[in-house]
């Protein structure tokens, strides 16, 4: 298998459909093998019942919601593909980015999408207090994580295989999980490498501005988790 893309589902009946069949679409020109696995967490609306009409992918349905991190986890560890990409629902990363990615993964075991970067183009910003809050939580998570990752939360990732054992190490399963997972890569001396995208914004997302002030409390709890061997 040459690649799998996992993609963490909740709530996104509006725009799922869409997102997979632009994915297929780019898998079957690029790759001659792949998989696309959608885990929907427990969805409120008509997600599951729209993945589970679309031929051609894996889908994977928690019992109860459990939050991004664990869904991704959940999903990585069921993919076979010998590149592992995770991206957003609502495709606000678009999957042409990966052409991109591809020329990097060579040289690295992950390969980044950053907003942070100057030529990276955000396309329908935030709100101000979701952007200046999204600042605030970058300048703490280079202090306390990994000083030369500015942007740890786009949600689009790629992975070499023998990086999977990272997952099995995370123990964050909400959505700022990212920042367990960039802290990882550094304290197991993975090379990451953050490349620059076209993001467009979901102002439906399931991310509120009262959920940044809380992530600034799980940046400080992975260094004390750190701090007791936690990861070891």
């Amino acid at each position: 298998m040459e690649i799998s893309v996992v993609i963490p589902a909740f709530n996104e009946a509006k725009v799922i459909k869409d997102t997979v069949v632009d994915i297929k679409d780019f898998l079957k020109n690029n790759f001659s093998n792949f998989e696309i696995i959608v885990i929907d967490d427990k969805s409120r609306d008509r997600t599951l019942e729209i993945i589970k009409s679309i031929e051609g992918i894996k889908v994977i349905a928690n019992l109860k919601n459990h939050g991004k991190g664990y869904s991704i986890k959940k999903g990585m560890k069921n993919a076979k593909g010998d590149l592992l990409l995770f991206m957003d629902a609502d495709n606000s990363t678009n999957i042409s980015e990966l052409k991109n990615f591809l020329p990097q993964i060579k040289d690295n075991h992950i390969v980044i999408a950053s907003r942070g970067l100057e030529e990276s183009k955000v396309q329908l910003s935030q709100s101000v207090i979701k952007k200046y809050l999204g600042i605030l939580g970058n300048i703490i998570s280079r202090i306390l994580i990994d000083r030369n990752i500015k942007d740890t939360q786009c949600g689009f990732k790629l992975f070499r295989r023998d990086v999977k054992v990272i997952f099995d190490k995370l123990t964050i399963d909400r959505f700022a999980f990212d920042f367990e997972l960039i802290f990882l890569a550094k304290k197991y001396k993975f090379k990451v490498k953050e490349m620059p995208i076209t993001w467009v914004n979901n102002f439906d997302s399931e991310v509120k501005w009262y959920d940044y002030p809380k992530t600034m409390l799980i940046l400080v709890l992975i260094n004390i988790k750190s701090l007791l061997g936690k990861y070891n």
